[in-house]
């Protein structure tokens, strides 16, 4: 795994997953503290726009269900670049971190994944379903005095970088 141009390869959440066990069992676990999630995707002029959305973990995959035609739906078809934050939750306690994951949305568009995939959620079609596929993972929590900071990308796996609350530049930790 590398990169193509200047676009990181991006790679489906089981292979994440098989990789980074620990990490994506953290944020699996985050994920699955609430409901609904926040998602940015691109405007047509570029603009970010932030939704509500559910997040949905299912047979390996990470997957992003959406009405037909919302407007997010619209966006990732048109660019599947986004960035999906797990709910922080109640208060600052933010839960035990803050999660993040990137990458691309693939639509899927065969019948009978889309047939299996409602029969799934319980929904009845017509929606909108994309595939993730992850060019990016990130925890942020706090450890005591530091801020911590967990990120992962295909092909350069798990850094850990911490920081105090001063100017001080943050320093990468050996794993």
């Amino acid at each position: 795994m590398g990169t193509t141009g200047t676009t990181p390869t991006a790679v489906t959440w089981s292979a994440f997953e098989a990789a980074e066990p620990e990490l994506a069992a953290t944020v699996r676990e985050r994920f699955g503290q609430y409901t609904h999630h926040a998602l940015a995707t691109l405007r047509k002029d570029g603009s970010p726009r932030l939704s509500g959305i559910e997040a949905d973990f299912r047979a390996g995959e990470l997957w992003l269900g959406m009405m037909p035609n919302s407007l997010k739906a619209r966006d990732v078809r048109r660019d599947p670049r986004f960035s999906l934050l797990a709910n922080p939750g109640e208060g600052t306690s933010m839960g035990g971190g803050d999660v993040r994951v990137s990458g691309r949305a693939v639509e899927v568009t065969d019948p009978e994944k889309l047939d299996w995939y409602a029969t799934e959620v319980g929904m009845p079609m017509p929606f909108h379903v994309f595939r993730v596929e992850l060019t990016e993972v990130v925890r942020t929590y706090v450890d005591g005095e530091e801020i911590v900071l967990r990120t992962w990308s295909p092909g350069r796996g798990v850094r850990t970088l911490r920081r105090g609350n001063d100017d001080s530049p943050p320093r990468e930790v050996a794993r």
